[in-house]
């Protein structure tokens, strides 16, 4: 395994706007005078402003056929829907057609969209089990050029009961979307935060996985039995998954916590550690009420940088 990165995060003067009241945590592990201490120190890694990149990539001269991407970890709560709204719209700021699909049954990436999903008669539960019903007839355009959604509600959950006695379940999803792959870049799987048929489905049709990982004890200690789910994917149903990256989520860089945990994950998955770093901020939350990405709600925001940033690293592997 590769050595390690140097790990020192630093708080950035600028990112002021990033951090309200409501999102700090109070640090279990070191007192207030370490954290003032280690804000001190510079990093280009993790937290503040991203001054690490990728190469900005050119338009595409063709459309098609699709990278699917799993957005998966079965721990809730870890920005794993949030991540996929704003990667695609930054991905589609780079030219790229990007089709989300919401593949959990609670609809929290079309609620992030700005679609009600109680009031859909069509979702991906009809595409995956009703005869004669096409992908063109459930996918939506959303406010973001080049980015389409294919939603899903509540219905979705009577599919991993049904789909137990189908021939072939784990391979669903995969027959829904062939036919559709040609004409996008990218497709990202919003996964539900489980690892149960659904989320097989979404790893036996995908060629990578991407795991949002929180800055927490918890999350971290989860993922040992994700990558175990997918070493077996990729033994029996698809030898072409292989993990994309690991991207950190909500982090905090005043607390000794969080960049404890974030340098765990570093030294544990080394380069599969995306340089853009998802730091906390109430940015997200007020860009789901309204119903758009923050790449278009607040596009100079760090929170929009980190995702184009995402973005570039995610096209260049």
């Amino acid at each position: 395994m590769d050595t390690p990165r140097p790990f020192e995060p630093r708080r950035d003067p600028g990112d002021d706007e990033d951090f309200g009241a409501e999102d700090v945590e109070i640090d279990s592990v070191g007192d207030s005078a370490a954290v003032a201490d280690d804000s001190a120190v510079g990093s280009d890694r993790a937290g503040g402003r991203h001054r690490l990149s990728a190469p900005v990539p050119q338009p595409p001269a063709e459309h098609g056929p699709a990278r699917v991407i799993a957005v998966a970890n079965q721990k809730g709560g870890v920005g794993k829907t949030t991540s996929t709204i704003n990667l695609g719209a930054a991905l589609a700021e780079y030219g790229r057609r990007v089709l989300l699909v919401d593949f959990d049954p609670q609809g929290a990436l079309s609620v992030g969209l700005g679609v009600q999903p109680h009031q859909l008669e069509t979702t991906i539960y009809n595409l995956l089990m009703e005869r004669g019903v096409e992908a063109d007839d459930v996918i939506l355009p959303t406010t973001v050029e080049g980015m389409d959604l294919l939603p899903s509600n509540i219905d979705l959950s009577a599919a991993e009961v049904q789909l137990v006695t189908e021939v072939g379940r784990e391979q669903a999803l995969g027959r829904a979307l062939k036919r559709v792959l040609d004409r996008y870049d990218v497709v990202l799987i919003d996964c539900q935060p489980s690892l149960g048929l659904l989320t097989i489905n979404a790893l036996a049709c995908a060629d990578s996985v991407l795991i949002p990982l929180a800055c927490e004890f918890f999350s971290l200690r989860g993922v040992a039995l994700l990558m175990d789910t997918i070493d077996k994917v990729t033994d029996r149903l698809n030898p072409d998954l292989t993990l994309l990256g690991v991207l950190a989520t909500m982090f905090d860089p005043r607390t000794l916590h969080t960049r404890e945990v974030h340098q765990r994950v570093v030294e544990a998955f080394g380069d599969k550690v995306f340089d853009a770093v998802i730091n906390r901020t109430i940015r997200f939350p007020e860009t789901t009420v309204a119903g758009e990405p923050i790449t278009t709600w607040a596009p100079n925001s760090n929170g929009a940088e980190a995702y184009r940033l995402l973005a570039r690293e995610v096209l260049a592997r």
